[in-house]
């Protein structure tokens, strides 16, 4: 892309990884997903977390050089270990165990780095279960950013509703999927008479709601719609990540102001791919080239 002027990704939350049951470890967490993808479509985010000072945390930081990844919003927890999700399958779908107290928790708000002065800002909601991230997050939020992106990912018992809410109020761009949404909206018959109304009363610019296998839609404050299904048959391997791969297309689109069906069609392509690997990030940069090269970046 010629555009030099688009914004910049400031990626916010968790760092940490999925450990499956055949003994395997893969670096992960939502935000880092993203921002994983994201760099690999060049656009540079900033990851904005926290590692222990362990061997894990070691991992993640030479993960992050070998991807050329800034380091430079990584802080460094003497006091709390790096994050870890213990996975299940259960009829095929995962199942997280979550463990508490992780260096994510504790994103300090006095040393972050500085914001770039167009930024699409980007958070999750499972690091903000702790106040001292949810202060981090604040204090970013009061410096001038472009676009505000929730991701909303609620894990059992890591939520409150009136404080997700509160983020919701806050956003500009919401994703979530259609089981969030029932849990976060007033009863309705049809979900996207729900998607309407839930952007309406958070005054969102626009709602994306994923469906599994039955793809996804989005609509805007301004009237615009778009639905996508999935376009080829993958073997899936698991579905960890797909959701995260879905929204650094999303962000792309965005910073690149793709139309919206567009947008919405390459994410779905681009998470029937992820759906064929175990775990959400992918360490081949052959993996992205025909995307790269198809969309032009």
């Amino acid at each position: 892309m010629s555009d030099t002027h688009h914004s910049s990704p400031v990626i916010f939350g968790e760092v940490l990884f999925d450990c499956f049951p055949d003994g395997n470890t893969v670096l992960g967490g939502a935000p880092f997903n993203v921002a994983w993808h994201l760099q690999a479509f060049g656009l540079s985010p900033l990851v904005i977390s926290s590692i222990g000072d362990d061997e894990l945390g070691q991992q993640v930081e030479s993960a992050m050089i070998d991807w050329r990844m800034t380091t430079s919003g990584l802080q460094h927890d003497a006091s709390h270990p790096t994050g870890s999700v213990n996975i299940e399958f259960i009829d095929g779908e995962p199942s997280y165990s979550i463990v508490e107290h992780r260096a994510y928790d504790y994103i300090d708000a006095a040393t972050l780095p500085a914001m770039p002065e167009k930024s699409l800002l980007y958070h999750g909601t499972l690091a903000l279960r702790n106040p001292i991230s949810r202060e981090a997050l604040a204090a970013l939020k009061a410096q001038r950013t472009d676009t505000l992106f929730m991701d909303v990912n609620l894990r059992d018992p890591w939520w409150q509703r009136s404080t997700v809410l509160q983020l919701v109020d806050d956003a500009e761009w919401v994703k979530l999927n259609k089981d969030e949404l029932l849990q976060l909206s007033e009863a309705s018959s049809e979900l996207e008479q729900q998607a309407d109304a839930f952007i309406r009363s958070y005054s969102l610019k626009g709602l994306v709601v994923t469906l599994g296998d039955k793809g996804a839609f989005a609509m805007t404050a301004d009237g615009q719609y778009a639905n996508v299904s999935p376009s080829r048959t993958e073997q899936v391997v698991d579905t960890v990540g797909a959701g995260d791969a879905f929204t650094s297309v999303l962000i792309t689109g965005l910073t690149y102001q793709w139309p919206l069906e567009q947008i919405l069609r390459r994410a779905q392509e681009f998470a029937s791919m992820i759906v064929g690997r175990q775990g959400a990030t992918v360490h081949d940069r052959d993996f992205y080239q025909a995307m790269i090269t198809d969309w032009g970046l």
